[in-house]
């Protein structure tokens, strides 16, 4: 009964370090969808008194994807609602071109900024307007929830790697006696550990097991999709082929440098 307890303990610990990492791989690819997202409804509206192409564009950043022509009519209809004045479309004949400028993928906020000063710097482009005080606030909320969920990660690693190196070590002490007995025989420290690496394996495979089955119901069922359709967004939260073979990894690698730490800080009783 208290074997089992300790391995339960083990894989207890085992089975928060991987969900914690799933978990932070699951947000890191909503967030990720997020900002594609915020990438996709993006865009730097540019005035030039030229027709420019996308390829003029392009020449000055590559990263600009498309060009879109705004309609001057729309324009003077927006500032028509702004202004009141029912005789501001004579200025039709005299407004400048309107673009819009997509972007390949999600720039930071400075990014924006640099983009708007190099735009400015060509004589063809009379203003920029990157919106970057807007795009700023919602980029350093991204950041802080990313922040926030890397904190927490690291914190719950440190916790639960404590407590798996609490639960080895009394492992150690069960087998004490037998470790003794092969040191005096002259066996080598694997050998005489071998049980530690032994049990401190299985237990990590049990827990591999554990979270993949977890989070396979959860996408199964789907449901974290059903709360990210709410909010527009469709990620794959759990690859199998990815996310698998990654946390029995870390399972496995975890246990047997913990594993390893209480081995190497054995002193043999003489």
């Amino acid at each position: 009964m208290k074997s089992l307890k300790s391995h339960f303990s083990l894989i207890t610990a085992l089975f928060s370090i991987l969900i914690t990492l799933q978990l932070f791989l699951s947000l890191e690819r909503v967030i990720g969808a997020y900002e594609q997202r915020l990438g996709d409804n993006y865009g730097i509206v540019v005035v030039s008194d030229n027709n420019l192409s996308l390829a003029f564009f392009q020449g000055i950043d590559d990263a600009i994807s498309a060009v879109e022509p705004l309609s001057p009519a729309r324009v003077l209809q927006q500032l028509q609602q702004q202004t009141g004045d029912s005789q501001i479309n004579l200025m039709t004949l005299n407004l400048p071109h309107f673009y819009r400028l997509r972007m390949a993928h999600f720039i930071t906020p400075d990014e924006a900024r640099e983009l708007g000063k190099r735009l400015l710097r060509d004589r063809a482009i009379s203003r920029v307007e990157t919106f970057a005080q807007q795009h700023d606030t919602v980029y350093r909320l991204l950041q802080l929830f990313k922040n926030v969920v890397s904190v927490l990660a690291a914190v719950v690693l440190l916790v639960t790697s404590l407590l798996i190196i609490k639960e080895m070590r009394l492992w150690q002490f069960q087998h004490r006696e037998r470790m003794n007995i092969m040191a005096l025989f002259g066996a080598p420290v694997w050998l005489r550990s071998a049980v530690l690496f032994r049990l401190a394996i299985v237990d990590a495979v049990i827990a591999s097991l554990l979270a993949t089955t977890v989070f396979v119901l959860v996408d199964h069922y789907g449901w974290m999709a059903q709360l990210l359709s709410l909010v527009q967004l469709q990620p794959t939260l759990f690859q199998p082929l990815h996310d698998v073979p990654l946390l029995t990894g870390v399972a496995i690698s975890l246990s047997i440098l913990l594993a390893s730490m209480i081995v190497m800080g054995h002193k043999e009783e003489v």
